[in-house]
């Protein structure tokens, strides 16, 4: 019997000033199992396991799988997917992207396609997903740029150096991505624009050329942090702490509510930094030392 495993990375997104334009793939990952079964099914361990996310046919993982079929003008057969999940839901780490991902990918798989159609699966995801900063990352890896152009898109990978490192503050409570898009202005100054636009060109900059001094300007925003800062106001305390702690730069991991702090070097440092300030603060959650992941969602195949 034919089973597929489709592993799949972590995101984060915008990375400071490139809101809805830049994303970079973590090494923290879900896998999800496929295999052909008399009837369908979902089943959940890890994180969204105990009735936090659907197991039925209207799971996303599902649903994403049913969108593949669709596409390439098959009906879908009974599949049994089994997902282990270590990305946190609802907290700026691409949990969506990720589920959105392993489904259209593991229905390549069941298709019998022995290598996924990237170019198709990356169409399918950002229509599912709605938007492309993690869902590019998801599939493709490392850090990438992703525009629209009409109707097209058009993503180019950003090379870094391969010591950095990520230190995530993963609070407790989650912040919805609807809520945390509610409360940005539909307008910008041109003053707050150029600010974004250089410091998105400098962060491009940096990660290429190795010259990290440069992330703690690169990493300022004024488009969308200082508007949910109002939605987790620890969330500049976090800030000081792991540039205190010697962070090269700092952001609210895509729309929050984890903050990601970007080392070369004393990780435990910033860690223990941003542990003890969220502490003060009153704000529960974990801390987690991790690495920007070079590869993408894979298939394994199992016979």
């Amino acid at each position: 019997m034919t089973q597929a495993e489709v592993n799949v990375p972590a995101t984060t997104a915008n990375l400071g000033p490139g809101f809805d334009c830049l994303g970079m793939a973590l090494d923290i990952w879900n896998t999800f199992g496929f295999q052909f079964s008399s009837t369908p099914s979902v089943t959940i361990a890890g994180e969204g396991a105990a009735g936090r996310l659907r197991s039925d046919r209207t799971n996303l993982v599902y649903r994403s799988a049913e969108r593949y079929f669709q596409e390439v003008g098959k009906a879908m057969p009974p599949v049994a997917i089994a997902c282990a999940n270590r990305i946190p839901l609802s907290r700026g780490m691409g949990s969506s992207s990720s589920a959105i991902v392993g489904g259209l990918m593991g229905a390549s798989a069941m298709a019998g396609e022995r290598e996924a159609d990237l170019e198709l699966v990356w169409k399918l995801a950002v229509e599912i997903e709605g938007h492309p900063d993690n869902v590019t990352p998801v599939l493709f890896g490392g850090c990438q740029i992703v525009v629209r152009d009409g109707d097209r898109l058009v993503h180019a990978g950003v090379p870094f150096p391969q010591d950095l490192r990520a230190v995530l503050f993963i609070p407790d409570a989650p912040m919805p991505t609807a809520q945390a898009r509610g409360v940005l202005s539909p307008q910008v100054s041109r003053e707050d624009a150029v600010y974004n636009i250089g410091r998105a060109a400098l962060l491009v900059n940096a990660l290429a050329t190795g010259r990290l001094e440069h992330l703690k300007v690169a990493t300022q925003d004024r488009l969308h942090q200082p508007a949910r800062q109002g939605l987790m106001p620890a969330m500049r305390l976090l800030f000081r702490a792991a540039m205190d702690g010697g962070a090269l730069g700092v952001f609210l991991s895509g729309a929050g509510s984890s903050v990601l702090a970007l080392t070369r070097g004393r990780e435990l440092t910033v860690a223990y930094e941003m542990r003890d300030m969220a502490d003060k603060a009153q704000l529960p959650g974990e801390v987690k030392i991790t690495a920007p992941s070079t590869r993408g969602a894979t298939i394994t195949f199992k016979e």
